[in-house]
């Protein structure tokens, strides 16, 4: 009796680039889940991870007949790197994504293998947030670091509502601004 044993991705990947429907369905089964949580480790909106895992896979069979690769696990986590800034530069993501930085579990990312990228992120996020006028700041730093809703920070500094709402949109702008320009989330493939 022999011993059964699944294809290796560089061979799932050759039969792939001969139009194997079942070749790219295996690496599918194998791939999407780790793909998927890399992208809901950084976006935290489902549609928005599902989104981004369908698009690298449908970008790999598009391009399944010049694809040459050494490391498919790599290949695809950067892809789903790549994919997760286009989303944030195109704020499809919105506020989800910075809430709770601060509390950010960067050991369990999956994006580990670079955890200088999240140092990064925070320091350009503290970097803008330090740019901003005092009162905005204030409202940012309430708004993101003690999760206080617009209605408390209103109250607590004792203006509208609808003023804080427009301080944190300013400062979101701003941010995303930043972000666009943040070179180690560019370098993906």
């Amino acid at each position: 009796m022999s011993v059964y044993t699944p294809p290796s991705d560089l061979e799932l990947l050759a039969r792939l680039g001969e139009d194997d429907r079942g070749a790219f369905s295996e690496l599918y089964n194998r791939y999407w889940r780790s793909m998927y949580q890399s992208a809901w480790n950084v976006l935290r909106d489902q549609e928005a991870c599902m989104e981004v895992t369908q698009e690298v896979f449908v970008w790999l069979w598009d391009h399944r007949k010049g694809l040459k690769v050494n490391s498919l696990p790599s290949y695809l986590k950067a892809a789903v790197k790549y994919k997760v800034t286009d989303v944030l530069r195109a704020n499809k993501v919105r506020e989800a994504c910075f809430v709770n930085l601060d509390e950010l579990d960067i050991a369990n990312l999956s994006f580990d293998e670079d955890p200088l990228e999240i140092k990064e992120l925070k320091l350009v996020i503290a970097e803008m947030s330090a740019k901003l006028p005092p009162r905005a700041r204030m409202i940012f730093e309430l708004s993101r670091n003690e999760q206080l809703s617009n209605r408390e920070i209103a109250q607590k500094l004792g203006i509208s509502e609808k003023t804080v709402e427009n301080q944190i949109t300013i400062a979101l702008k701003k941010l995303r601004l930043a972000l666009g320009s943040f070179s180690a989330w560019l370098f993906f493939l």
